[in-house]
This record gives structure tokens, sequence and C-alpha cells, in this order.
């Protein structure tokens, strides 16, 4: 089982068996319901750090709502999957775009063909039943949509609908707020919403623990190739971060997805450009990235240099 999965990768990160005993307890108290069970993640990519996940699993455990915070490429939203996942949850992503307002996360009046009934948003059901909701981006949202909040996150977890009952928050039902710094469009949160969560600053991922990630996701890749494809990531982010690009190119999926290509008979040129040194459009920065990447990936090189002869 995928839960099973997750406690046991969560024992091998070295997590304080208290909190795997929490983890394990929450499960027995709130046993997913069948219906919603589609929606408990399957987590594609593991989140590797110990510090982040022992804060994390304390904060939750404690009944706290979650804020992920942090620069581009820390994990954020593969972390709030990997939380989901371990604690047996449906999950219901809530995206902050310009048109999301009350009626988007609590759900609005409708015609089912013989009379008007309410169809609940996706912070309505989590509520509910007990969810994980995971809200991205929080700092793009509206005032309109960040009133909706409020009562949902503090003390009172309850959510009043005009015209209907008032709704008591689930106990088992956790909110998980992401927020990069520094996008287009986004703002400081408000010190009320801000009060409301457990603020995790997450971290870069470390040299280290990234030679995992490529390990475990593709362990037929020469080991001296997963530090090349390694330490690249960590070449393109310094450079993000002294603004000689700018960090489109700063892409830990993208990276992943790229070797993912190569695995399947793309050249490397070909791969790494489809997914990183074209997600930027500026054709002198392309240039640069491409520089980057040739000095430590070769452009033609094919699945049997990069992968063993037993995968090939």
């Amino acid at each position: 089982m995928e839960n099973d999965r997750m406690l046991a990768f969560l024992k091998a990160e070295g997590v304080s068996e208290s909190l795997l005993e929490g983890v394990r307890a929450y499960r027995r108290q709130f046993p997913a319901e069948e219906k919603y069970a589609s929606r408990v993640p399957a987590a594609e990519y593991l989140y590797y750090g110990k510090d982040v996940w022992e804060a994390a699993l304390s904060a939750l455990l404690c009944g706290k709502n979650l804020l992920l915070a942090g620069p581009k490429a820390t994990g954020k939203n593969v972390f709030a999957e990997n939380l989901a996942a371990a604690f047996g949850r449906p999950s219901w992503n809530v995206s902050f775009h310009v048109g999301a307002d009350a009626a988007y996360l609590l759900g609005t009046d409708t015609f089912n063909g013989d009379k008007v009934v309410f169809r609940p948003g996706p912070i309505t059901l989590c509520a509910e039943h007990g969810g994980f909701a995971v809200l991205d981006e929080i700092n793009m949202a509206k005032n309109e949509a960040l009133a909706v909040l409020h009562s949902t996150l503090d003390h009172r977890r309850a959510i009043d609908l005009s015209g209907y009952d008032r709704i008591a928050i689930h106990p088992a039902a956790r909110f998980i707020g992401t927020m990069n710094y520094g996008y287009a469009g986004t703002r400081e949160l408000n010190e009320a919403l801000c009060s409301r969560f457990a603020v995790l600053e997450m971290p870069v991922i470390s040299e280290a623990d990234l030679l995992r990630l490529i390990g475990s996701r593709y362990p037929h890749m020469k080991e001296e190739l997963r530090g090349q494809f390694a330490r690249l990531f960590f070449e393109l982010d310094k450079k993000a971060s002294s603004a000689e690009i700018s960090d489109r190119a700063l892409d830990l999926r993208g990276l992943l997805d790229a070797i993912g290509m190569m695995e399947m008979g793309t050249l490397s040129g070909a791969a790494l450009d489809m997914c990183i040194t074209n997600k930027t459009f500026d054709v002198y920065e392309r240039k640069l990235i491409r520089d980057v990447i040739t000095a430590r990936i070769p452009a033609d090189m094919r699945r049997d240099m990069i992968f063993t002869d037993s995968h090939a």
C-alpha cells in the first residue's frame, strides 16, 4: 500500500519513532472514506530531508495548519503531496488564480435538472471529509478568498455558508499553504492569515539528497553521471541567485523529466533543451543556459552512455 511505502521511507530517512507512531495512530483514528480513496496521493516523487519531515509531522500531529515558504525548486508541492500520502488523507488542490473567489473555494448553487442544489467547493469538501487541502501560491489570493480562510483556519474551525448550515471542520482536516517569493502577482501575507499557520522555511535540496532522489528515480543511471546532473542543478541555482539568468531554468522537476526522456532514447541535448533551456524565451539567456549545461553534459549523449547496459 502507498501509505506503508511512505512510512517505510520515513523510517529509512531516520524520522523519529514517536512521530511515526503518531502518524500510525492518526491513520487508525481517521481512516480515509472509500468514496475519496482515489484522492489519497500516490507520491510520484519523494521528498528527502529528515529535519523538514520531522518539523512538518510534528506541526500536523498537533493540529496545526502548515505554510511551506521558500524559493522555487525547493519541493513545496511535492512535499505537500507526500504529507497527504503519509497521513493517508484525500487531497484537494486549491490554486489561487485570479478567478479564485469565495464561490470557487466554498461552493455555489447550481441546477441539477430538477432543483437548485448546493455544489460544494474544494475547501468545503476538505472540511467535511477530513482531507488535506493544498493552498497553492496562497500569497496570490484575492482579499475575498483570504477572508474565507480566516474562520476556517483559526480556533473556530468552522465555515459559515450563507443560506446553509454552519459546517464544523472535520478533526482530521489540515490546510497546507505553499508560497513562493518574488513571483509576479504575489504579495506579503497579512498578519492575521500568517498567524493561522505554522511556517516552515523550505531549504534548497542538498547535493547528497539530490543524488539520492536521482538514484531512486533512475536506479539504472550510471553513478558518475548522477553527480554531473546534480552539480548541473546547483550551477544553475548559483547563476539564478546571482541574477546571471532567470530562475525559469531552475527547474528540478524539469531536470528529472529530461533524464526520463534520455532513458526513453532522446539525446541529452534535445532532452535538456525541451525540459530546461527552452523554458526561457530570451535568446541570449538560452545561450547562457545551454553553455552551462554543455559544460557538464555533452549534447550528443545517448541512452547507453547514461544508463547501465542491463537497462539499455
